[in-house]
């Protein structure tokens, strides 16, 4: 199962993630307050939390934010540094992202943080969230995306091709991968789910290629694996990850959506 798969990865990397520079200060986490400007009343829900770097970010500014995750462990250590920063309003709690533990329409902004590409099924995702919002409230999604378009013909087939190749890519370095979409792909998630799209931007992040093995305790067998198929990918995949290689180093970029939905009334 996908879900014994990500408590199994994320309970032995979890100290990885409270230092991981792409999760505790990537740039997202700014541009989401800006957009977003939360506000002193809101209840808010980040679901898969992981080591609560989102919850955390907003917690100074809402009445309470909910911090859900299915890895006690990194429920564990988000407990542990929101006391460490004083953070009274943050309330970890388990929770599936597909099965969301909490009433209708009870909070005013849902987020997820680098994360919604080891859920089994996102639609699912989608549904709880426009579920456990007010009408009128947010949903904001930051996750990694891949190529792909409603384009047809030899395009469109080539962008579907390399959003596979990179998606094969990230399931060979985190065994708890299922699946990026493409921009295209979540545009059709949040209209599917009752969301009109308020917000989106597409930004790249640089990855230094050890860094991102090493998070995941990668064996060497695969990290050669990896190294070569970052070396070999076909030219669409390779003109979306932009491998750059030095004596010491490899590094390679990723993209990243952040999207805001605001739930229409029924």
């Amino acid at each position: 199962m996908s879900k014994n798969r990500v408590r199994r990865q994320f309970s032995v990397s979890a100290e990885a993630y409270v230092t991981s520079e792409v999760h505790a200060k990537g740039a997202s986490l700014g541009r989401l307050l800006e957009i977003i400007q939360p506000q002193p009343e809101w209840l808010v829900l980040d679901v898969a939390t992981g080591a609560g770097h989102t919850a955390m970010a907003f917690a100074p500014h809402v009445q309470l934010i909910v911090a859900g995750d299915i890895t006690t462990r990194m429920l564990e250590l988000t407990r542990k540094m929101a006391g460490e920063k004083e953070l009274t309003n943050v309330m970890p709690s388990a929770a599936d992202a597909e099965k969301l533990p909490f009433c209708e329409s009870l909070f005013d902004l849902v987020t997820c943080r680098v994360a919604a590409h080891h859920f089994p099924t996102v639609a699912e995702f989608m549904a709880e969230s426009a579920r456990v919002l007010k009408p009128g409230g947010l949903l904001a999604v930051v996750d990694n995306i891949v190529p792909g378009s409603r384009r047809s013909g030899k395009k469109g087939r080539a962008e579907k091709d390399a959003g596979c190749y990179i998606n094969a890519f990230e399931s060979l370095r985190d065994p708890s991968h299922v699946r990026c979409l493409s921009l295209d792909g979540w545009q059709e998630q949040f209209y599917q789910a009752g969301f009109r799209i308020a917000h989106q931007e597409v930004a790249d992040k640089m990855l230094d290629f050890y860094d991102w093995t090493a998070r995941m305790r990668v064996a060497p067998e695969d990290e050669v694996r990896l190294e070569a198929m970052l070396r070999q990918a076909p030219a669409e995949a390779s003109t979306f990850l932009r491998p750059e290689y030095n004596a010491r180093h490899v590094f390679f970029r990723l993209a990243m959506a952040l999207i805001v939905g605001v739930k229409e009334s029924n």
